[in-house]
C-alpha cells in the first residue's frame, strides 16, 4: 500500500512539473499573466506534492516509544497541510481577479500559444486526476485526497486561464477574472472541507455512529453481560478502540480470554481498519448464589479452600451452608473468630441470605515427594476388610512425608448400591483409618463390581 501509494505522488509531481514547465516558457514568451499565474500555481501545487510524499513516507514507519500508536497522524498533518495552501492559493486568485479587473488591459494580449500551452496542462491534470481517482479508491490516504483536491484545482484554474485567453482574444476582456473569482470561492470551500476533515483526524474526532456499530457488535457477541466505556481514535488508515466489557464474574480467565477473541473478531469482520483492545471485568449479574458465595469466600484471608457451597430456600426464607477449610494448626476459638467474619461478608455482599450454615475443616497441604510406606498397607486392609459391604479391595498405596500420611484406596462395591449409601460407607471407613492413623489424608475410590 506505502509503495503504491508513494508511486503515484511521485507520478504526480513529474506530471505537475512538466506543466510548470510548458505554461511558465509560453507564458513568457506569449505574454499571458493568466499562464504565468497558473504556472505560479503549479510550482507551489509541486511543492506541496512533495511534502505530501514526504508525509506518506513518515506515516508508514512503524510505532515506537514516543509514537505508540504509530505515525499515522503525520499524514493526517500532511493532508492539513495541503489544505491550508489550497485555500492560500484560493484566496490569491479571489484577490487577483478583483484587483485586475480594476486595471487597464495590457498592451500585448495572449493568443493561440498560450491556449496551446493551456490545453497541454489541462491533459496533464486529467491524467492525474484519473489516476489518484483510482488510487484513492483502492488503498485510500489523506495525502492522496489532498493531491487530488489539488490535481482539481489545476484543472479548473488551467481551464479559466483558457477561458480568460479566450475572451480576451474576442474582446471581452474581464471575462477571465469573473470565472477566476468564481473558481476561487469554490475552491476555497474545497480547501475549507478538507482542513475540517485532517484537522478532526488530528483532534481525534469520531463518529457517534461508528460507535455505536461499534457498541452493537459488542453487545451481541455471546456470553457479553454488558459492554462499558468505547474511547475510539483514528491514525492514518488506521482506527483504534479500547473496548470494556462485563463477563460473568465465575467464568475461567481462559473462558474470558476466549470471548473477548470473539469480540474481536466479530469487530474486524464489521470494521477492517479498526484494531481493538479489550478489557473485561466481573459482573455478578445473573451469577448463580453457590458460585458468588463459593468466589467471596474464597478470595478470604485464612480461608484455604472451599466446597460443598450450597443455598437452598424454606418458608420465605434463604439458606446457605458451605465447607470451609482453614489452618489445622489454628484452635476453635481463631478458627470460629474466621467462620463470623465469612458470614458477616456472605450477608453483607449477599443481603438475600438470612442465615449460613458453615462447616469447619482443617487444612493439610499436601506435598509433593512421599516415601513409600508397604508395612502400613497391610494395617490398612484389615481395616478395610472389616466392612462386608466392601466386595474387592484393589490398590491401596500408604505414603509418607514427615508427620503425614497419604493414603489412596481403591475398593468395589456391589453395583446396585446407592451413591448415597456408599458415600455413608467410605465416610465411615474414613473415619476409621484415622482413628488408627494420625495425620492422615485419604482418598478412597469406589468402583462397582
Amino acid at each position: 500500500m506505502f509503495v503504491q501509494r508513494t508511486r503515484v505522488l511521485q507520478i504526480s509531481l513529474i506530471a505537475i512539473l512538466s506543466a510548470f514547465v510548458v505554461e511558465l516558457a509560453f507564458g513568457l514568451y506569449s505574454n499571458s499573466l493568466a499562464l504565468i499565474t497558473d504556472a505560479t500555481h503549479a510550482l507551489l501545487d509541486s511543492v506541496v506534492t512533495v511534502v505530501l510524499l514526504l508525509a506518506a513516507r513518515l506515516a508508514i514507519k512503524p510505532p515506537d516509544a514516543e509514537h505508540t500508536y504509530g505515525h499515522g497522524k503525520i499524514e493526517s498533518l500532511g493532508g492539513l497541510f495541503g489544505g491550508i495552501a489550497i485555500l492560500l492559493i484560493a484566496i490569491f486568485f479571489i484577490y487577483e481577479s478583483i484587483v485586475r479587473m480594476q486595471r487597464p488591459p495590457p498592451a500585448v494580449l495572449p493568443g493561440v500559444l498560450a491556449l496551446t500551452a493551456g490545453f497541454y496542462t489541462i491533459g496533464v491534470d486529467i491524467f492525474r486526476i484519473s489516476l489518484l481517482r483510482k488510487t484513492i479508491a483502492k488503498i485510500g490516504g489523506e495525502t492522496l485526497k489532498a493531491d487530488f483536491y489539488h490535481a482539481f484545482m489545476d484543472l479548473g484554474s488551467t481551464i479559466i486561464a483558457i477561458i480568460g485567453i479566450a475572451l480576451v482574444t474576442i474582446g471581452f476582456y474581464y471575462g477571465d477574472f469573473i470565472a477566476a473569482l468564481i473558481l476561487g470561492v469554490l475552491l476555497a470551500y474545497l480547501s475549507l472541507k478538507l482542513i475540517y476533515k485532517t484537522s478532526s483526524d488530528l483532534t481525534d474526532i469520531i463518529s457517534p455512529d461508528l460507535v455505536s456499530q461499534v457498541r452493537t457488535i459488542v453487545s451481541k457477541t455471546d456470553d457479553v453481560v454488558s459492554t462499558g466505556a468505547i474511547l475510539m481514535r483514528k491514525s492514518g488508515d488506521t482506527m483504534f478502540a479500547d473496548i470494556t466489557i462485563s463477563l460473568r464474574a465465575d467464568v475461567s480467565f481462559d473462558k474470558a480470554h476466549e470471548i473477548s477473541s470473539r469480540v474481536e473478531g466479530n469487530i474486524k469482520n464489521a470494521i477492517p481498519n479498526l484494531e481493538t483492545t479489550i478489557h473485561f471485568e466481573p459482573s455478578w449479574e445473573n451469577v448463580p448464589r453457590d458460585s458468588k458465595i463459593h468466589e467471596l469466600v474464597s478470595s478470604m484471608k485464612d480461608v484455604k479452600g472451599v466446597h460443598n457451597v450450597s443455598s437452598y430456600s424454606s418458608e420465605g426464607k434463604i439458606f446457605g451452608s458451605l465447607h470451609v477449610m482453614v489452618d489445622r494448626e489454628i484452635n476453635l476459638e481463631q478458627a470460629h473468630k474466621i467462620s463470623e467474619l465469612i458470614e458477616e461478608n456472605i450477608q453483607k455482599n449477599i443481603p438475600e441470605i438470612d442465615h449460613v450454615t458453615i462447616h469447619l475443616e482443617p487444612y493439610v497441604t499436601v506435598p509433593q515427594t512421599f516415601k513409600v510406606e508397604e508395612k502400613e498397607t497391610e494395617k490398612i486392609a484389615k481395616l478395610i476388610n472389616e466392612y462386608s459391604e466392601i466386595k474387592k479391595v484393589g490398590r491401596i498405596v500408604a505414603l509418607n512425608f514427615k508427620d503425614i500420611l497419604k493414603i489412596d484406596v481403591d475398593c468395589s462395591f456391589d453395583k446396585d448400591l446407592s451413591i448415597e449409601n456408599v458415600h455413608d460407607l467410605t465416610s465411615q471407613l474414613e473415619q476409621k483409618i484415622k482413628s488408627h492413623f494420625k495425620n492422615a489424608i485419604i482418598t478412597i475410590h469406589p468402583e462397582p463390581l
